[in-house]
């Protein structure tokens, strides 16, 4: 049968998140960090795999999405603060260290981690976003990159992105994950929940406020981004949104990193290849305790 999908509230630099916790109590902690625009439902097949494989799996509707608390000032929603959220989870589990897993945004947040956290984040997954340093010089060097980034220039006008996405009843958002996925991928019944997510209040302008603050604040990383921790790189190549060579300009700033492209894949790659993601991540997972 498995183990229950156990909803709690967490405490954590200051706010509250809602996490869906799955897994035997005293499992080594994974920490799954879902993406724009979606929530913890992100995860959904991946959770099971991995409380069975005996992890202990926290999957947050990261700050501003669905359940959690909702700041309402866009430097609120700033990369640092929000890498502070994943700490404060790992103190509130009483953790010293914990796995992440990132996808999209929440990829953004599991680099910071990994190259701010190093003695917190024993080993990272990163999937379908490359590292800060790789995106902020595709986007200043590669016309193509930046012609595919568009809409992340259209999210900093205020208003007008959240409007767009309500109209029809939430038709833009939802055609922009069916467009840039395999078929079949996100069903309707998934899309209901997706539309309950965005619906709850003040939802949308603070996922939106994710790129905004991008814009607005210095990363902070510092000179020296590399990462020190092992990485395991998981890419869609056909993702909509992001060029494929990016994974491997990423991968040169890691010290222990490993790349696995999956080609018929898009941008929603655990949604499209559960079982290889799985296979991937546990298989990165044990080689820590080999």
């Amino acid at each position: 049968m498995g183990y229950p999908f156990e909803h709690h509230y967490v405490q954590t630099n200051g706010i509250r998140l809602h996490v869906v916790q799955c897994g035997p109590s005293q499992g080594p902690l994974v920490i799954l960090l879902h993406g724009f625009p979606e929530f913890w439902y992100s995860w959904r097949h991946q959770i099971q795999p991995l409380a069975e494989a005996g992890y202990r799996v926290w999957a947050p509707d990261q700050r501003g999405y669905n359940l959690s608390d909702k700041p309402l000032h866009i430097r609120d929603y700033q990369v640092a603060t929000l890498a502070a959220d994943v700490i404060g989870l790992l103190d509130a589990a009483g953790q010293s260290s914990a796995i992440v897993v990132g996808h999209d945004w929440g990829a953004v947040v599991t680099w910071w981690l990994s190259i701010k956290y190093p003695n917190r984040i024993r080993r990272a997954a990163i999937l379908n976003v490359p590292h800060p340093r790789t995106l902020s010089r595709a986007l200043r060097r590669t016309p193509s990159q930046l012609f595919k980034s568009w809409y992340v220039f259209f999210f900093q006008v205020p208003w007008l992105p959240e409007r767009a996405t309500r109209w029809r009843n939430w038709r833009v958002a939802r055609s922009a994950l069916r467009g840039t996925s395999r078929r079949g991928t996100f069903s309707g019944a998934d899309l209901a929940l997706y539309q309950q997510a965005w619906s709850q209040p003040r939802a949308m302008r603070s996922m939106i406020n994710w790129y905004r603050a991008a814009f607005r604040f210095r990363s902070g990383l510092g000179k020296n981004a590399r990462v020190r921790i092992p990485v395991r790189i998981i890419w869609g190549k056909r993702d909509a949104f992001l060029n494929s060579q990016l994974a491997q300009m990423s991968l040169e700033m890691c010290d222990h990193g490993q790349l696995t492209y999956l080609p018929s894949a898009t941008h929603w790659v655990q949604h499209e290849e559960p079982a290889e993601v799985n296979r991937l991540l546990l298989e990165f997972f044990n080689e820590a305790h080999a």
